[in-house]
């Protein structure tokens, strides 16, 4: 029997030969059951999955300091978009210049629901395969989550969360708030009284800071807003589209729309144009984020810069700051945000 029947590796950590001793089989059961083989038996493999749980087992890692590049991973969650594309943007170019390799993974919304056993599985895989740490740009993380990837060692950095956890985590987000606050005085500015909100999930952060600056603008000028000028969805065109259907056909439509992504700014520029109304002429519409989207709209889109590209750096500087052991200044930066004007807004019409 090897040294390792039952006792930990010098570095703490549990080998194949660990498992196969407590389990009482040979080591190349446990690999297959670890390599997810099907040749084993239920029974079996269930003894030997609870055991791997048990010693927190995480595979043979890499020796980073001897590679000429640590790899961190890269996670988003559903479908890839152009918001996703500027902070992918952003973290090769910061690991190009830094001289690290990123790993890209999407994972289904279907993950947060999914048993613990496959989210220790996908962070004890993160870890195997030599991750230094994580950079995560997904709706929300579970407690599991958090859990898992501090079991496999694995430092997290969350950009732009839309649900902070209630546990202290490491994030990378921008100025919200004051985001809200200069697109709805911009629109103020140009003579708009009736200015409608079509933004993202009610609960979820970012979403309420921006929707807190736009109201700051409103009241601040004096202008009420009426309860079916604020419209929530998700953040995407067809929200775009079906919300600001809504608002548009209202006995007393808006003039003007603040859209808390650009995504849906082009969704109610759409529905704009359904109902023969010209932008900016009959109605002006700002976004939130800069994106592809906003440069290539038809007219091109006023919308609040929000620096995607500068928070994938930040958080890939962050995350090997964390992973070399560093302690951080702060958990939760934030970037400022930029008001950029093209063509979508101009003074309402007589």
């Amino acid at each position: 029997m090897p040294a390792s029947d039952g006792a930990l590796s010098r570095a703490g950590r549990a080998t194949l030969a660990t498992v196969a001793a407590s389990a009482g089989v040979s080591i190349a059961t446990v690999s297959k059951v670890v390599n997810g083989r099907t040749d084993v038996g239920a029974a079996t493999r269930a003894r030997i999955e609870s055991l791997l749980r048990e010693y927190d087992y995480v595979g043979p890692r890499r020796d980073v300091r001897a590679t000429a590049k640590p790899t961190v991973e890269l996670v988003f969650e559903g479908k890839f978009n152009a918001y996703g594309a500027e902070i992918v943007q952003g973290v090769l170019e910061t690991a190009t210049e830094l001289d690290v390799s990123v790993a890209t993974s999407v994972r289904p919304p279907e993950h947060r629901d999914a048993p613990q056993e496959r989210v220790v599985a996908w962070a004890r895989d993160l870890a195997a395969a030599g991750r230094r740490a994580v950079i995560a740009v997904v709706n929300d993380l579970t407690p599991g989550d958090l859990a898992a990837l501090t079991r496999a060692h694995l430092p997290l950095v969350l950009i732009d969360p839309l649900n902070l956890p209630r546990a202290r985590v490491t994030s990378v987000g921008s100025t919200n708030f004051a985001g809200g606050l200069a697109a709805t005085q911009h629109l103020l500015g140009l003579g708009h009284r009736r200015i409608a909100y079509v933004g993202g999930p009610l609960s979820a952060a970012c979403n309420q800071a921006r929707l807190h600056g736009y109201r700051a603008a409103m009241e601040a000028e004096g202008v009420a807003v009426a309860d079916a000028y604020v419209r929530t969805g998700h953040f995407l065109y067809e929200d775009g589209v079906g919300q600001g259907a809504l608002v548009l056909d209202l006995p007393e439509p808006p003039t003007a729309v603040f859209a808390a992504s650009d995504e849906t700014a082009a969704g109610v520029i759409e529905a704009a144009r359904a109902r023969g109304l010209r932008i900016p002429e009959d109605l002006s519409v700002v976004g939130f984020d800069d994106t592809q989207v906003a440069r290539f709209a038809s007219p091109p889109l006023t919308t609040v810069r929000q620096p995607l590209r500068e928070m994938g750096g930040v958080a890939l500087r962050t995350a090997l700051r964390l992973a070399a052991g560093e302690k951080l200044e702060s958990h939760h930066v934030e970037l400022a945000t930029e008001l950029v004007v093209r063509s979508s807004t101009a003074p309402p019409s007589a």
